[in-house]
């Protein structure tokens, strides 16, 4: 004898539903149940087809149709058939709506859109400390944004911001001594964002760096003629890519990330 037929139907990917009916069957001592998901439901006519499918084989249905139209078609149709049907989603859409005294919004998928949103924010928070302070700067093209700048100029705090936006940012730090990677000058200049700060402003955070540290205070890293150098060196790298320029004297990470973020949308549109 073939297992009885469940089928679910949906106008998303009906994972919900076919969840749902697993943790019923769960319920019961050794019962095989054939489950066949019908998902991405589009029109009141693949709605029908889908009811004319379970009926010629005597089988349940189970939805989680959100839309209304199509919420209709299905009522009326499996009244016709004689099908046993069960709402799943919209007992709970009434009962929310109703403690609320808000509407939903009827539109199908849009908890795979918040998964999507939270699976690239985490993938690009691994991109951030994978590619930190210049690492593997030859997948720099990888990226959807590189910040380049001196020490203390928040290269690292922007990208982590950025990657909880979603923003998959590298960062490379720019020092005399050393040559920029030969990759960052095959970027597009709107790929990159430059980072700059008054001279007096970074020796004071530089000075308090040290402190932190329990280091001297005297080296070069806290004199202002180095900073003043390496600023320069800095914004001859970002002439040359031609690169928007951030100066971030004195701002917050939340302030400086919003104007990168301006320019990253202009050069995405």
């Amino acid at each position: 004898m073939d297992c009885p037929v469940v089928y679910v139907l949906s106008d998303s990917i009906g994972e919900t539903g076919e969840l749902v009916v697993k943790a019923a069957i769960s319920q019961f001592n050794s019962v095989k149940i054939d489950i066949r998901r019908i998902p991405f439901l589009n029109s009141p006519h693949e709605v029908e087809d889908a009811l004319l499918e379970a009926a010629a084989c005597s089988g349940a249905v189970i939805y989680t149709l959100v839309r209304p139209d199509l919420k209709e078609t299905l009522k009326t149709k499996s009244q016709e058939l004689a099908l046993n049907c069960v709402d799943v989603m919209g007992p709970i859409l009434e009962t929310i709506k109703s403690v609320t005294q808000t509407s939903p919004r009827y539109e199908p998928g849009l908890i795979r859109k918040t998964d999507e949103a939270y699976f690239n924010k985490i993938e690009a928070i691994d991109f951030a400390v994978k590619y930190d302070d210049g690492k593997q700067p030859w997948e720099l093209a990888k990226a959807d944004l590189v910040i380049i700048g001196i020490s203390r100029t928040s290269k690292t705090p922007l990208s982590m911001y950025l990657a909880y936006k979603g923003v998959k940012a590298a960062n490379v730090p720019l020092i005399p001594e050393v040559a920029p990677p030969t990759e960052l000058f095959e970027l597009p200049p709107r790929k990159v964002v430059g980072l700059t700060v008054s001279p007096d402003h970074l020796f004071a955070v530089r000075r308090e760096r040290l402190k932190t540290l329990g280091l001297a205070e005297n080296v070069d890293y806290a004199n202002i003629d180095r900073i003043t150098e390496e600023l320069h060196f800095a914004e001859r790298i970002m002439r040359r890519i031609g690169c928007p320029v951030v100066n971030v004297t004195s701002k917050a990470v939340e302030e400086t990330a919003a104007n990168i973020l301006e320019y990253y949308r202009k050069g995405a549109e």
